[in-house]
């Protein structure tokens, strides 16, 4: 939880982004929620009534402020997706809980803030069709099955074939990678497939889940990529969005080096890339 501070320290002490350019969101609306998650759940979340079970599976303990955060979190990504129509590109300097299902929580994600901010953007009239792009190292399980049926949201992940969650869900394409992927290897998969899901997705926006956990330092990552390599990685995916002129937020998702710095850098890194082409 401490590296959200120290990355909204970081981009703001790089000169990457001013203070004055970070806003804090509200909470997100019931009636936002209720566009992906199941009202029980909903309301076990918010008043505190979650089962052992489901706390266990979360991996957090339920306190006000855990409900607080997710609901900020959310509406974060709503209005990042606002800014990236109207401007080009947003910015949720938290967010990417890819975990989190349509009646539960899991993986440390509480609600699915990206597909809060699809459903919302979509019921508003502002969006036909979404790229949901997923490159935190593990599967966005909870996307994946939240959008399982809905053929104009478009999931693309490409994670670990060996880590977590064991039970994988059915993107519309999901790329695996055996432990150890290095930087040639995965930015090369990458080439391969992007310019495809562009084109198969169609889509009014982008989402980008830029985890940096595919990072050779991360506890939980498994995989072998570099602080240049993830730069490259983030390059080329608002490369694809720049040239095809499609609005797209980015998002953090998941993080795990002992090094809190390392991961800091790493998501500073994002930023700068997608300044770089829509600052």
């Amino acid at each position: 939880m401490g590296k959200y501070q120290l990355v909204r320290a970081a981009v703001i002490n790089a000169g990457v982004l001013p203070a004055a350019a970070i806003h804090e969101p509200e909470r997100a609306t019931r009636d936002a929620l209720n566009l992906v998650h199941g009202a029980r759940y909903i309301e076990a979340v918010l008043d505190g009534t979650l089962s052992p079970g489901e706390l266990r599976r979360l991996g957090f303990p339920w306190s006000p402020l855990l409900a607080e955060r997710s609901l900020r979190t959310v509406q974060g990504t709503i209005e990042a997706c606002r800014d990236a129509l109207e401007h080009g590109a947003g910015i949720n300097l938290a967010g990417g809980t890819h975990h989190a299902f349509a009646d539960h929580g899991e993986g440390y994600c509480v609600f699915n803030d990206v597909a809060v901010a699809i459903r919302t953007l979509g019921r508003d009239g502002k969006i036909t069709r979404a790229l949901v792009i997923d490159l935190d190292v593990h599967q966005g399980n909870g996307t994946a099955s939240i959008f399982e049926h809905d053929d104009d949201v478009f999931t693309f992940s490409m994670h670990g074939a060996r880590n977590y969650p064991f039970h994988k869900e059915r993107s519309r394409l999901d790329v695996e990678l055996p432990d150890g992927t290095r930087d040639r290897e995965y930015l090369d998969l990458l080439e391969c497939h992007l310019g495809t899901v562009f084109d198969r997705a169609g889509a009014d926006l982008v989402v980008y889940i830029a985890g940096a956990d595919p990072y050779h330092g991360d506890r939980l990552g498994r995989l072998e990529l570099t602080f240049d390599g993830l730069r490259v990685r983030d390059a080329r995916v608002f490369d694809q969005c720049r040239a095809r002129d499609i609005p797209v937020t980015m998002v953090l998702g998941g993080g795990y080096a002992p090094d809190l710095d390392d991961i800091a850098t790493i998501h500073g890194n994002t930023v700068r890339e997608l300044l770089a082409r829509y600052g």
